[in-house]
């Protein structure tokens, strides 16, 4: 196995590329040292891209926030402008692994191991956020729903790579929460999980929202007529109930030893009424 440390994105891509070579993107390497460890691990090639300029900056202009893909979820934390603009996201960064892993791990290399559970990909698919792609043609960018295809494929080309997220600022009077259920409340993987971002207008009532679905499908699921339910609403009773039952017809999980198909439709349909009240109450605040 040979190990690579390219300085340009450039170069990663065109190692990438290499023909009749397996190669894996290393960035915090919290699922690909894991994966090295199995007998199954087959691989010619790791490039490290840490040494990419911009690979470990959050920068943050007047369109938003640009997350490098070697940024650590633990520095979401303490970035004081994406906190108060996202906090959702940030909140569902920080429930992945422990605090030893949350020193190495990345939201880019949550989203490429494109597991269902991943906790960070609804708060960044309800967020808007796009993944900024390089490869051999250039750079591209792609809506973070459509990269996880199906669990451990995604939507990536054999020479690209992430090398940051870009998170949209957020419209005034904007906010975002993400909630999951877990067996345990530490160190485990969702169950279900869910994101909700939303607007509210002057008047108080929903302008615009997203929701997404995670765990209870082979991918996340962005359920827009759930979203669409709850806009030019005051997030009434009836319409939370509503909200519930769409999340719920808008899951597909599967029976596993940590839940029924039925417990996580259940499930999806009580987090999205929770987090739907708690992004609208700090929507309010702001």
């Amino acid at each position: 196995m040979r190990y690579e440390r390219p300085n340009t994105a450039n170069e990663a891509a065109s190692l990438l590329a290499q023909p009749s070579t397996t190669a894996h993107i290393l960035a915090g390497g919290t699922d690909l040292l894991v994966k090295m460890q199995s007998d199954q691990f087959n691989a010619d090639l790791i490039i490290d891209i840490k040494s990419i300029k911009g690979m470990r900056d959050i920068v943050e202009d007047e369109n938003g926030f640009t997350i490098g893909a070697a940024v650590p979820c633990a520095a979401l934390g303490e970035h004081e402008g994406l906190k108060t603009a996202w906090p959702g996201l940030v909140e569902a960064a920080n429930l992945i692994g422990s605090n030893q892993i949350q020193s190495r791990c990345t939201l880019s290399g949550n989203l490429c191991n494109a597991s269902p559970a991943a906790d960070s990909v609804p708060a960044l698919v309800a967020a808007g956020a796009k993944a900024l792609v390089v490869g051999t043609e250039g750079e591209r960018a792609i809506p973070v729903e459509h990269i996880p295809l199906a669990p451990g494929r995604t939507a990536l080309k054999r020479d690209e790579f992430i090398r940051a997220l870009h998170v949209p600022a957020p419209s005034p009077h904007s906010a975002d929460a993400y909630l999951r259920f877990t067996p345990r409340t530490e160190m485990d993987i969702a169950v279900v999980g869910v994101a909700v971002a939303l607007t509210r207008s002057a008047d108080g009532r929903v302008s615009e929202a997203r929701v997404c679905l995670g765990a209870v499908g082979p991918k996340v699921i962005l359920a827009t007529e759930a979203a669409d339910l709850i806009i030019d609403t005051a997030l009434e009773e009836t319409v939370l109930e509503s909200l519930a039952q769409h999340c719920a017809n808008a899951a597909s999980p599967i029976d596993d030893k940590r839940g029924t198909v039925a417990f996580r439709k259940h499930v999806a349909g009580v987090l999205a009424k929770r987090s739907a009240l708690i992004a609208y109450e700090r929507a309010g605040e702001k």
